[in-house]
């Protein structure tokens, strides 16, 4: 029996709203609202899609050190995963340069086998943050921070091609650098000449059809195209362009990779880069898809557990981890995917590539995948984009350009990182400058002594960036009696802000110089009493809310002083 006064109701609040949060992270019929009148569109841009990613996510898994077929599993398990369990109705999973980018160096640390491994402890981890609700996270990234990040991957996605167009032979592990520079360099100077002729035109027929294919006709896959033709060139005139090589015409069985505890903490630092680097493209991807169509929008904490489901099932199938696709994800829309039945079908469409087509797709060159994937690349670069942060503000062109430097010569997080420092950096610094300290003149009629007396208004924020400008500011009057701070326009204030004030009213007090506070804001006054700003006053009747009555205060105080000098 349920005692009067007892916290059941409260509990079974609470207990419902978990109940409703879990509840929004899973799938529900009305992902699928409005299919009956979208599914033909949507298994059109389904099959565009597939068409699109089948060169890339071969590509990929090639470009990472794994292989092709990691990359069509990848795009085949997670990107159904992905598009049934994640927050978007339109977005289009899968193996993706950027990842690419972040796999390769761990393959040559830790071997090919370690790739599953990683997928699933990414997985987890951004499983883990989904359910923690750390989607919105991607909000304090600013722009060009993720411009300088995506300028960044788009140079290495095209200087990872170089090695395949140099020699027929893939580069053994640990026999180039892992920086995309340095191994782009090691490639062209140990290049086979007889060989470049044929893997540079290789290339050169797929970029050709690439750029010409879309302004015969929107809808034309050139990507496809131009492997379909360089493939069967290949296989009617033979050459010593190397291929693919022999896939598997299934998917293989899952299975949990086997890690010990020494393996798990080697690889538990690549994992966290991997899950970081998934979470923020999947956002980045799934925001820009939201401003493209209006889909009902999208659940950034879903999405994040649905792409940690994506990578763990990778994983399980041998895999890569997955990431949302802003290209792919741009086909589906463009091409009339409304629901999550285009972003499925995309894989089914590759399924059906595996169990069908796998031996004619083993045949295409590595040397035309380097061409589509150095276009792609090509096409990451916005230069209206750059342009616009490189005119706007010198701190975001410092940002954008760091991130991007950093992102080439060192690493895809640390840049993220350095880029968020280096914008927070500017903001503070900018916020500080915001901070405003005057004097001001007494209203009125003067009165002789008012001279003596010196009004110190506060204008903006007062934080730990601008406590010693303020600080100097406020103890260098000379000459006077009096000070009051007047505190009604002051915004934000941390502890170290409330902390210099408390040190202003002491240093002068010290001097002789009597302070008055007026207009403490209710918001500040807890922090005032915490730190000790109102302790530091002489009198507690120091403290006042309108400014005549201060100025009245002050000026008693300067007349009973000439008294007292005069005396």
């Amino acid at each position: 029996m349920t005692r009067p006064g007892s916290n059941t109701a409260p509990s079974l609040s609470r207990g419902g709203r978990l109940a409703s949060q879990v509840l929004s992270l899973l799938p529900s019929p009305s992902d699928y609202r409005g299919l009956r009148s979208t599914w033909r569109s949507d298994l059109l841009a389904g099959l565009t899609v597939g068409i699109v990613a089948l060169p890339l996510a071969l590509g990929f898994g090639v470009s990472s050190g794994v292989s092709a077929e990691a990359g069509l599993v990848t795009a085949i398990v997670a990107g159904v995963l992905a598009a049934v369990l994640g927050g978007s109705h339109v977005q289009v999973s899968g193996p993706t340069g950027a990842m690419v980018v972040v796999l390769l160096p761990i393959v040559a640390t830790h071997g090919v086998g370690a790739v599953a491994a990683v997928s699933v402890m990414a997985g987890v981890i951004v499983l883990a943050a989904g359910a923690l609700r750390m989607g919105r996270a991607i909000s304090f990234i600013p722009w060009p921070v993720i411009e300088g990040f995506t300028l960044g991957i788009a140079v290495i996605i095209f200087l990872q091609q170089v090695p395949l167009l140099a020699s027929p032979h893939r580069p053994r592990a640990g026999e180039h650098s892992s920086n995309a520079i340095v191994a782009a360099v090691q490639s062209l100077a140990a290049a086979d000449l007889s060989y470049l002729p044929w893997s540079i035109g290789a290339a050169a027929a797929v970029v050709g059809i690439m750029l010409v294919a879309p302004r015969i006709h929107r809808a034309l896959p050139g990507s496809l195209i131009g492997i379909v033709v360089v493939t069967v060139t290949v296989v009617i005139a033979p050459t010593p362009l190397a291929v693919i090589g022999a896939l598997p015409s299934t998917l293989p069985a899952p299975s949990l990779p086997l890690l010990d505890a020494a393996a798990f903490v080697d690889l538990l630092l690549p994992a966290l880069t991997v899950a970081a680097l998934a979470a923020i493209e999947s956002l980045l991807s799934v925001r820009v898809a939201a401003s493209m169509v209006d889909t009902g929008g999208y659940d950034p904490d879903r999405e994040l557990v649905g792409q940690g489901i994506a990578s763990i099932g990778s994983g399980l199938f041998g895999g890569m981890p997955a990431t949302g696709a802003i290209a792919r994800t741009a086909v589906n829309i463009r091409s009339g995917g409304r629901t999550r039945l285009a972003s499925a079908f995309h894989a089914v469409v590759l399924l059906v590539v595996v169990l069908v087509a796998a031996g004619p797709v083993g045949r295409i060159p590595l040397a035309a995948l380097a061409g589509v994937l150095m276009i792609t690349a090509v096409r990451m670069v916005r230069v209206r984009t750059m342009r616009s942060i490189l005119r706007s503000t010198r701190s975001d062109a410092i940002g954008f350009v760091v991130t991007a430097v950093v992102t080439v010569s060192v690493d895809l997080i640390v840049a993220v990182l350095i880029g968020v420092l280096c914008a927070g950096f500017f903001a503070v610094r900018n916020l500080a400058r915001s901070t405003g300290v005057r004097r001001e003149q007494i209203t009125g009629d003067p009165v002789p002594g008012d001279e003596k007396i010196a009004i110190v208004r506060f204008d903006g924020p007062l934080f730990f960036a601008a406590a010693d400008r303020v600080f100097d500011a406020v103890t260098h009057l000379a000459e006077v009696e009096v000070v009051i701070l007047r505190m009604s326009q002051l915004e934000l204030v941390d502890a170290t802000g409330a902390h210099i004030l408390s040190d202003i009213v002491q240093t002068l007090e010290r001097r002789g110089v009597t302070v008055l506070i007026k207009g403490v804001q209710p918001g500040h006054e807890d922090l005032f009493r915490t730190v000790g700003v109102l302790g530091s006053l002489r009198h507690h009747k120091h403290l006042f809310t309108g400014l005549a009555e201060a100025v009245d205060h002050a000026r008693s105080h300067v007349t009973r002083n000439a008294d007292a000098r005069s005396a």
